[in-house]
């Protein structure tokens, strides 16, 4: 989908009209401020001639009546005269001092410059030269301008200087003049800059814009790529080496997404042989187990065989009576139950979880695990205290896979203590079981009353095959099966075990997640 305000060319088009106006403008600006300087400087050659033009004049009237400046001045005539030369002059005003430096009256108004023009005069008369001046701020054309302009000079009758005349002009007809001018001028830049931008844009869509969007359209469909490709692209700049180089690309991509699908599928491959040997590990390692259970298990039974068997016995005889026959059967029974709930502890046990994993509550896997374990003959010195303190125990795992993990756990304490002898606390074997609550997870800590683990051994302890035990006792896999389990539940297992003062393992396992 494309977005034409924000597109490339929008841009560049936004960027080359802004460019090209303000460059004509700025020229513009430049012209119009030459031509106003060359405009005043015209008007002050123009002034100095009308001053040569009346001062001659006068001068030559002065030396033929042979009478001061001022009388000469009173003529009508000669006022006439020079008013006609103002007119032709552009200018609007003059004014006249004698040699003495006093004013004689003037043609026109001076608007409170009668003042300064009558010094400017006095300078003239004192220096011979004639002078241009200017007085006041305008607004002219693109900046302030001198609002009036006064020219003077000397009054010269021969050789002799008998005054000074000045003659004045306002200067806003010539800046309206300039600014008639410059609307026509604005008229000529905006028809250039229209040309010039549709030319541009003309270049920019064939030389930028057509390349720019082939890419685009090979980008985006770069299934396709092939049939979007040119055969040849004519171009020789950089858009037809970009195009060659993409084209180039675009081959490798499609030589390397070949063997990146190879690569995916042996990785597959290998990743379903990896779950099913670490199904394979699990499942030997609780069949190892279950083995180790078996002779607590048959131990047990053992007992309830016996009692049963001596009932039988009692009522093979014909004295027993009704209700002492009755008695024995519900005892009978109830020793069967017994036999069957060991039994069915174990099969469960044994028997594959597969991918089960529900919402199960840690405390009552502890428990189970614990009562499962009280028959077997290793933990008849042992002691276990659970201090179940965690207020949330419900993790999303699968019951049986947990269950390993603490019956691996507690088994390799019950070895430990067992190899120990008496422990560094006292002759009590002790295992305390304690769960606590922390950051998302159901923390679960096994600690033991044995001797402890070395560095060295404590490294290596969730190695497959690594164990200190000896041939026949273990086959090296518990720990890297809890290790492998919990990886699998997101969760960890680590040790804590300082020399001579017991073992802790911890178990951390996310808490399930709440959902509606």
């Amino acid at each position: 989908m494309r977005f034409p305000f924000y597109s490339l060319k929008t841009g560049v088009v936004a960027c080359l009209s802004l460019l090209i106006v303000s460059a004509m403008l700025l020229i513009n600006v430049v012209m119009i401020k030459f031509a106003e300087r060359d405009l005043i400087t015209a008007k002050g050659t123009s002034g100095r001639l009308l001053i040569q033009a009346i001062g001659g004049v006068i001068g030559r009237e002065a030396m033929k009546k042979g009478a001061p400046l001022n009388r000469t001045m009173s003529d009508v005539v000669l006022r006439r005269e020079i008013g006609e030369f103002l007119k032709e002059g552009e200018f609007s005003r003059a004014l006249l001092v004698d040699g003495e430096g006093n004013g004689i009256p003037g043609l026109g108004l001076w608007q409170g410059g009668h003042e300064a023009a009558l010094a400017w005069c006095t300078d003239t008369l004192r220096t011979g030269r004639p002078s241009v001046r200017f007085s006041g701020r305008t607004w002219g054309v693109t900046w302030f301008g001198p609002e009036k302009i006064v020219v003077c000079g000397p009054v010269l009758a021969g050789d002799r200087t008998i005054g000074a005349v000045a003659v004045g002009a306002d200067l806003y007809p010539l800046y309206r003049h300039l600014r008639k001018t410059e609307s026509v001028v604005l008229g000529y830049i905006c028809l250039n800059a229209l040309i010039l931008v549709l030319f541009g844009i003309y270049l920019l869509s064939r030389s930028v814009i057509q390349p720019i969007r082939r890419l685009l359209a090979v980008t985006e469909r770069f299934d396709e790529w092939s049939t979007l490709m040119p055969a040849g692209e004519p171009s020789r700049n950089e858009f037809g080496q970009l195009f060659r180089s993409l084209k180039m690309m675009l081959g490798r991509l499609e030589a390397n997404k070949e063997e990146l699908e190879e690569h995916i599928t042996s990785l597959k491959t290998a990743n379903l042989e990896l779950k099913k040997a670490q199904d394979d590990m699990i499942r030997s390692e609780k069949m190892a187990t279950a083995g180790r259970l078996a002779t607590g298990v048959a131990h047990e039974i053992g007992n309830p065989l016996g009692i049963i068997l001596g009932y039988l016995e009692l009522l093979k005889r014909g004295d027993v009576r009704g209700e002492e026959r009755a008695d024995f059967l519900n005892r009978i029974e109830a020793e069967v139950a017994r036999i069957h709930q060991i039994i069915r502890e174990l099969l469960d046990f044994s028997r594959g979880s597969g991918p089960d994993r529900r919402r199960t509550a840690v405390h009552d896997l502890i428990q189970e695990t614990v009562h499962m374990l009280s028959p077997q003959p290793m933990m008849a010195q042992i002691s276990i205290r659970q201090a179940l303190k965690a207020e949330n125990d419900v993790v999303q795992a699968g019951p049986t896979e947990l269950k390993q993990v603490f019956l691996n756990i507690i088994l390799n304490a019950a070895d430990a203590m067992a190899d120990a002898g008496s422990s560094a606390r006292g002759s009590s074997k002790e295992l305390t079981v304690e769960t606590e609550n922390a950051d998302g997870i159901v923390r679960v800590s096994f600690t033991d009353t044995g001797a402890g683990m070395p560095a060295e051994i404590r490294e290596r302890a969730f190695d497959p095959f690594f164990t200190t035990k000896e041939p026949g006792r273990g086959t090296g896999l518990g720990l890297s099966v809890c290790y492998t389990i919990m990886q699998g539940l997101g969760g960890a297992i680590r040790l804590q075990s300082p020399t001579g003062k017991g073992t802790t393992v911890i178990v951390d396992i996310p808490l399930a997640v709440d959902q509606d």
